[in-house]
This record gives structure tokens, sequence and C-alpha cells, in this order.
């Protein structure tokens, strides 16, 4: 379970009193816990490119989003179930960008963490439950389109129940998982160099392995299976109908595929080398991998949240007709004032 043993007073240390050796048993966040290692370190050097790195994500991870949410808040074209699920996914990236990337790059900028015990595990449980709503909510949106393809009746795009249901299940599901740590079953400590916060990855006891090993299966392997379960039914079922379906409606469908599994790939692309780092620092030696290789897979997972609105954006006609038009209408603003209240797109 965490325990937080941070003493302010040195009365019982050797030679100590209340005064100048007091300083040095107050511990920042990673104070020693029974089968903690304290966190190795990067040079200077390798905290600033990491706080390069975390700025670059950060920022654009931040505009990225926002500015896909708010193309969803201005065109109602936009708000299809379908388009709900990915306005989840974007929400929960946005938050990452607000709740979680700023402290890891102060972090780094000074290089150690800077909030606390406290500071560590909230951050952890809020970049866990956060990272993995994206991975189900993933599933769930293969899942989706699967269902919308095997039943013509919700194909038209006003069935809104089902996502809402996704939804919820998601973030429900990512709760679900991540509470535990706070509960006693694993813990959230220090990852990497010492500058983020997540899951305790090294500490090799009973109920530290037991907790990783569900987190994998039921977080990572479990979703991924839907997902390939959910297209790869779909992209048999496409193949199945083409001879029948018109040439408009094959085409729209097959964007849209292409769309979501290039993001699909995306992600795992950015998640899947955490997750193998993250069982290598469990069940590998310790100081098996260094700083370099701890740090590098988390900048990669933090970076999905800078690749998924790019891919709404650029691969998405209809977004990217929204989006000229909502720069359109900014640009009129700017130049006189005035923004139009129109909510269509007309594309």
């Amino acid at each position: 379970m965490i325990v937080c043993n941070v003493s302010l007073s040195c009365a019982h240390c050797p030679g100590g009193g209340a005064g100048g050796t007091a300083a040095a048993t107050v511990t920042d966040a990673y104070e020693q816990v029974p089968g903690s290692l304290p966190p190795p370190t990067l040079s200077p050097k390798g905290h600033l490119v990491v706080a390069v790195c975390l700025g670059f994500i950060g920022t654009f991870g931040f505009l990225s989003n926002f500015l896909v949410l708010a193309l969803f808040c201005r065109y109602r074209a936009l708000r299809t179930p379908m388009n709900l699920l990915l306005v989840s996914i974007s929400a929960s990236d946005l938050l990452v960008s607000v709740l979680g990337t700023p402290f890891s790059f102060a972090a780094s900028t000074q290089g150690r963490w800077l909030i606390g015990r406290a500071g560590c595990v909230w951050y952890g449980f809020v970049n866990a439950c956060l990272g993995i709503v994206s991975l189900i909510s993933l599933a769930v949106l293969s899942y989706e389109r699967y269902c919308t393809m095997m039943a013509p009746t919700i194909a038209d795009g006003r069935e809104y129940r089902p996502a809402l249901g996704g939804i919820c299940f998601s973030w429900l599901y990512s709760v679900f998982w991540t509470v535990p740590p706070l509960l006693g079953w694993s813990r959230y400590g220090p990852e990497g160099p010492g500058t983020t916060c997540s899951v305790d990855w090294k500490t090799k006891t009973a109920n530290n392995i037991s907790y990783i090993v569900c987190l994998f299966t039921f977080c990572l392997v479990l979703p991924f299976c839907v997902i390939l379960y959910s297209y790869g039914k779909l992209l048999y079922t496409i193949r199945q109908v083409s001879s029948v379906s018109s040439v408009v409606t094959r085409r729209r469908e097959q964007r849209v595929l292409v769309m979501v599994v290039t993001m699909v790939v995306c992600y795992l692309v950015c998640w899947l080398p955490y997750g193998v780092v993250a069982l290598l620092a469990t069940f590998g030696p310790h100081d098996f991998l260094t700083p370099e290789a701890s740090i590098t897979p988390s900048l990669l997972a933090k970076f999905s949240t800078v690749i998924n609105p790019f891919i709404y954006i650029f691969m998405n006609k209809q977004v990217r007709c929204s989006l000229s038009l909502y720069l359109s209408e900014l640009s009129l603003f700017f130049s006189n004032g005035h923004l139009s209240l129109s909510s269509h797109c007309y594309c």
C-alpha cells in the first residue's frame, strides 16, 4: 500500500536534533518505502531534452485537442454517435495535457519531482486513468463501428445510446482499474529518471506483480483483442458486401475504416513500447533498464495526445471541411469584428 514516511524532525537520527541534520532526512516525493529503490536520473542535458519534448507534447496536445473539441461544439453535423467516442478520446487527451504534462515538464526542467509524494500519487493516478480511457474508447469505437455495419437500422447515425453507453463504460472501466493502487493493491510511485510517476513497476512483491499482470491483461491485451476482432470482422463484411453496395457508400465506409484503423495503429505504436518496458521493469533484473530506456517509451506514450487529433483532422473529410469553415470564420472575425453564428457545415 502507499506509505508516507517523511519525517520533519530528526531527533532519532545519529547526532541529530531538529536543526541542521533534520534537512538531511526530509526527502522529496521518492522517500524510501519497503521494496522501493531510489530512481536513477539523467544528466542535465538529458533532462533538458526531455523537458523540450514534454513542452512540445504539452503545447501541441492541448492546442490540437482543444481545436477538435471546439469544432465538435460548434458544428452539429459532426455530432454523430461515432464522433462522440472520438470526442471522449480527445477530451481525455486534453486533460492529460492540462493535468499531467505540465508537472512532468516542470520536474524535467529542475531534474527532480517537485510536488511531493501526494502529487506523485495524484499524477500517476490521473495519467494512468486517462491513458486507459483512450485505449478502452478505441476498443469501444471499433466495436461500435462493427455493430453499425452489422445493424443497418442504426447506420443512419441517429442512435446515440450505444455511443453514450460506450463512453460511460470506458471511463468507469478505467476508474475501476486505476483506483486499486490507491487502496493498497500495488501503488503509484516514481518512474524512469524520477521526473514522472506511474504504477510502481519495479517492486517485486506478489501484491504488486499480481496487479501489474491484471492491468496488462485487462487494459492492454483484452482491448487490443477486441480491436482486432472488430476490425477483422468489419473488413470481412466490407469485402462481402462490396459487390452489392453503392460506390459512394463503399468508399465512405472504407475512408472511415482507414481513419480509425490508422488511429488505433498509431495509438498502439505509442503505447506498446511502454507496456513492454513496464513488463521488463517488473520481471527483469534490477537496473536492467537505463534512465534513457525508461523515459523514451513514456514520452512516446504521451505523444499519442498529439497524434490522435491530427488523424481526425487530416483523415476525416467532414472534420477538414469544418476546420476550413471555422478558420474562415475566425479570419472574418479578426478582420471585421463579427463572427457568424452559423453552426452548420455543408460539406
